[in-house]
């Protein structure tokens, strides 16, 4: 294993390192991030192998290990016990055998009975990411839920098997994944052709294209896909293309198309899926900093990858105690005030009374 592979050797947000050829150094695991810098599986434009780099490290904040979510109250890089792998070495030209050392590197991290966060990388590597993941829990036990504009669910792109749009038929031709507990979401555009969706209904695939997602509400597809998904299935894998953004939210991606979710919408529903399902694998994909501006798209990634930590320590947190989060209360709610808070309260009150409020000076 070895660092990052495109770009400075950091691990994500300043975590501990690990190194999957050494058991020990993962062994209390809760989660382990894991890069898989491919994109010789695209078929437009190039550029998400520089996407783990642009993901660990897209944050204004110190890279020190540390992120309070004022939202659920956890530190997901504290409360969970968070390693980075690295990236997987891969040689771009021979995208058959990264496929294979990537659901290796993956199958380690399952089967040591930690969390795989996958960071792409192009959407090629869902096959072997959710792969590994089964290898473990096995063949069909793991739904996905899938966000994306385009389905992925090609036969042969350009004379190959093997691609980022045909990773999903790959997936549910081997067994590893069921047909009928394969949720996508977000949906839109020109692609794919007849043929393809002919083939994805005799699957018994649920795709939830944007009109349909528009006309019936987001909140409404999460909680009837979630139904599918945990569905004689023990586990959930998330994969999250972040070309399910609009654009305008995630211009860095490698075929962008517009009428996508908002920014906002994307977290929502990933910190919905981490809080209320058992999750035991992700993927983000699809983040290519050479056509990102400002950092909009790798900033976006970060933060995704930021709600999937913070909700799978609010859910662990509440499992244990029994308690459930209240995603309608407000931030200050049951905090308490610390010393020099309360003098500075004190000191308004008493300045609106008039009390020990220096008089200006009569002339």
């Amino acid at each position: 294993m070895v660092g990052s592979a495109f770009g400075p050797d950091i691990t994500f947000l300043g975590v501990d390192r690990c190194d999957l050829a050494d058991r020990a150094s993962y062994a209390d695991a809760d989660v382990v991030i894991l890069g898989a810098p491919l994109d010789g599986g695209t078929n437009y434009r190039s550029g998400a192998r520089f996407g783990p780099s642009a993901l660990r490290q897209a944050c204004y904040l110190p890279q020190d290990g540390s992120r309070p979510s004022l939202a659920l109250r956890v530190d997901g890089l504290k409360d969970l016990r968070v390693y980075d792998a690295g990236d997987v070495p891969l040689y771009n030209g021979d995208i058959a055998q990264a496929v294979r050392l990537i659901e290796e590197d993956v199958y380690a991290i399952a089967s040591s009975g930690a969390i795989p966060i996958v960071l792409g990388g192009d959407h090629t590597i869902a096959w072997p990411d959710h792969t590994g993941v089964a290898r473990h829990l096995g063949f069909g036990k793991v739904s996905m839920i899938h966000f994306d504009a385009h389905a992925d669910t090609g036969d042969i792109s350009n004379g190959s098997l093997i691609g980022h749009g045909t990773p999903m038929r790959r997936l549910i031709e081997s067994g590893a994944l069921r047909g009928d507990r394969f949720l996508q979401l977000g949906l839109r555009g020109y692609w794919p052709d007849e043929p393809v969706l002919q083939w994805m209904a005799a699957q018994g695939l649920r795709s939830y294209e944007m009109t349909e997602i528009v006309a019936r509400g987001l909140p409404t597809c999460l909680t009837e896909a979630f139904g599918i998904a945990t569905d004689e299935c023990t586990g959930v894998f998330l994969s999250v293309d972040i070309d399910v953004c609009d654009p305008g939210h995630a211009p860095g991606t490698g075929t962008p198309e517009p009428g996508g979710f908002s920014a906002r919408e994307l977290l929502d529903a990933v910190r919905r899926i981490c809080y209320e399902l058992p999750v035991v694998g992700v993927d983000v994909v699809e983040v290519s900093p050479p056509y990102d501006h400002a950092d909009i798209t790798a900033l976006l990634g970060n933060r995704v990858i930021l709600e999937v930590l913070s909700a799978i320590a609010r859910r662990r947190r509440d499992l244990a105690s029994g308690t459930t989060w209240d995603p309608s209360q407000p931030l200050l709610e049951g905090r308490e005030a610390d010393e020099q808070l309360r003098l500075i309260a004190e000191g308004e009150q008493a300045r609106r009374r008039g009390e020990g409020v220096p008089r200006p000076h009569q002339h």
